[in-house]
């Protein structure tokens, strides 16, 4: 297959006065500080907090529209005896909210359950089936947390059973909010909350912060979860900027210590042998943690988390890595069929990609949808059925506004939910082609022509000789890196291979790069990209696009190129 044409988007340069005060600010080279003004940091105390992020710089909870309602109900709730359920989906950021939620709670307080909705019986967000689970234990109060805001009418319908609700989400909310005792969401319309951008967890680790401070509690031990607030951040993509690089910062540490016997046993099982970065949790901990709702109950995902014994860890940690091989195996073949069902459909001209196969595994169909973006940018829905429905996940290209674009949609749909980026949706089976038809105008009708076509984001230029282990301690230190504080990618113009260059596994690239008027050359490797290789080696000068990575191999540690795009004149 040959390389997906992709377009450089050159960031503007930020004012040379900002960036030249800067740099002798805080005593680095104008590369470096115009890489921080890009972000924001224009001054000495914004690179403190920057570079050395703390829990002070946390706002105060109660700025939350609603928290005073949610704390007055739980401390009835506690005040009482009252049985407490807490109800969460069964996605990683579900999961981690439930684990730290629960975990926190129930060693304060005895009377509390966990409750985890099953994917294929129950879909997704609050369950009539959940609350009917609740009605029958006893309990008076569910707090949902990662769902709900769009659960109305099952709220409605706990409520005629005397059970009370605090939402706990972060979606964006419809025009009427949930008859609950009280809607955590930071995204209400009404919410002055000063970061709009928390995961499910972090909100539902916001009711907890408050809970600590009205009752005088300590919070260190509260603190001491995280690790699993940050793993939430990581898998729900949303941006580290604000209080979420703190907590992913912070969470990260805490990782790294491997105090908690399931993230131990979790990164052991995905053979990290390093400190971990926010890729890693990405690609290594969080589909494990996903495949327990994906393959199975997502409970078992909870019981990891809150496993007090490294034998128990293990236990868990063995069963979602098992679940995960069989994600990938479905992951695989859906994608395959997927894939040639685009390639064989009549129209060139779409602009949105939405597919319906009734065998294929609910529980990868959004994996399924991003794999389907990376060879046609386009938005794209996959849809299976699941009883008698069809129901699916929908993933959105950047710059396009997924939820806006199945609002215009919504009398086709029995259910749906999500934000901008990514939604989950049913409707009926004989709807399907209807909403394809939808769809495509919806989407033809408002999206970009840029938007259709993958864009790399590039910082700055540098020559390869500016490459330097300083220069790349610096940019480390910039981590946590991830949605609004990507790491930096950079352009270096006319490079030519050394002569070393050879392609690996068939498909990848394996460069020593080097400018003519130089002696320094840098190694770099660019996965995919084995359909550049022929020109390479004709000793045609080009452009790359790149990330700077240190390479540890033999005990040899050196700077690469992490290629991600290569260009000829």
């Amino acid at each position: 297959m040959s390389a997906i044409k992709k377009t450089w988007v050159t960031t503007p340069q930020p004012d040379t006065t900002e960036v030249e005060t800067l740099a002798k600010s805080i005593n680095i080279n104008p590369t470096l500080a115009s890489l921080l003004v890009q972000r924001g940091i224009t001054d000495f105390d914004l690179a403190k907090d920057f570079f050395r992020p703390s829990l002070d710089q946390l706002h105060h909870p109660f700025l939350m529209q609603g928290m005073q309602q949610a704390i007055d109900r739980l401390k009835t709730a506690v005040a009482k005896g009252e049985k407490i359920l807490v109800y969460g989906d069964y996605d990683v950021d579900g999961t981690t909210a439930v684990s730290v939620f629960y975990g926190f709670f129930s060693e304060i307080y005895p009377h509390i359950f966990h409750y985890i909705p099953d994917r294929y019986k129950e879909g997704y967000g609050v369950s009539q089936a959940g609350i009917d689970w609740a009605a029958s234990n006893g309990v008076t109060l569910i707090v949902s947390l990662d769902c709900g805001i769009k659960s109305s009418e099952k709220i409605a319908y706990a409520q005629s059973l005397g059970i009370d609700f605090i939402v706990c989400d972060h979606h964006q909310p419809g025009e009427e909010l949930p008859p609950a005792f009280a809607v955590l969401d930071p995204k209400r319309s009404d919410c002055s909350y000063p970061f709009k951008e928390l995961s499910g967890c972090g909100v539902g680790f916001k009711l907890l912060h408050a809970y600590c401070l009205d009752q005088n509690l300590d919070t260190e031990r509260l603190f001491s979860y995280l690790d699993l607030v940050a793993i939430s951040i990581a898998a729900d993509i949303v941006p580290i900027v604000n209080e979420n690089r703190v907590m992913m910062a912070l969470g990260l540490q805490i990782i790294n210590k491997q105090i908690r016997p399931g993230v131990k046993a979790l990164a052991g099982i995905s053979g990290f042998k390093k400190s971990l970065t926010v890729t890693d949790v990405v690609f290594g901990l969080s589909p494990r943690i996903n495949a327990a709702g994906r393959i199975g109950h997502a409970d078992s995902a909870v019981k990891l988390m809150l496993s007090k014994t490294e034998e128990e860890a293990e236990t868990w940690a063995e069963a979602l890595n098992t679940k995960n091989s069989t994600r990938k195996d479905y992951d695989q073949s859906i994608t395959k069929e997927a894939l040639e069902m685009i390639a064989s459909a009549s129209r060139g001209d779409a602009v949105s990609t939405v597919l319906y196969k009734e065998t294929w595994h609910k529980g990868v169909v959004g994996i399924v949808a991003s794999r389907c973006i990376e060879q046609y940018h386009r938005p794209t829905i996959i849809l299976t059925e699941s009883n008698g429905k069809a129901t699916g996940s929908a993933r959105s290209v950047e710059g396009f506004d997924l939820y806006v674009a199945l609002l215009q949609c919504d009398d086709l749909l029995e259910q749906w939910g999500g934000h901008k980026h990514a939604a989950g949706l049913t409707m009926k089976i004989d709807n399907i082609e209807a909403f394809q038809q939808r769809f495509e105008e919806v989407v033809a009708g408002c999206i970009e022509p840029w938007q259709l076509i993958p864009r790399i984001k590039i910082d700055g230029e540098l020559e390869l000789h500016q490459i330097t282990d300083k220069f790349y301690n610096i940019i480390s230190q910039m981590a946590p890196f991830g949605p609004g504080n990507m790491q930096p990618i950079f352009v270096s113009r006319n490079v030519v291979d050394t002569g070393q260059g050879r392609i690996l596994k068939e498909k990848h690239l394996k460069l020593t790069l080097k400018q003519p008027e130089s002696n320094i050359s840098i190694d770099a490797i660019g996965f995919g990209m084995s359909a550049y290789f022929d020109k390479i080696k004709s000793g045609v000068p080009f452009h790359v696009c790149y990330q700077i990575d240190r390479n540890e191999f033999q005990g040899r540690t050196s700077l690469q190129l992490m290629l991600r795009d290569i260009k000829f004149d």
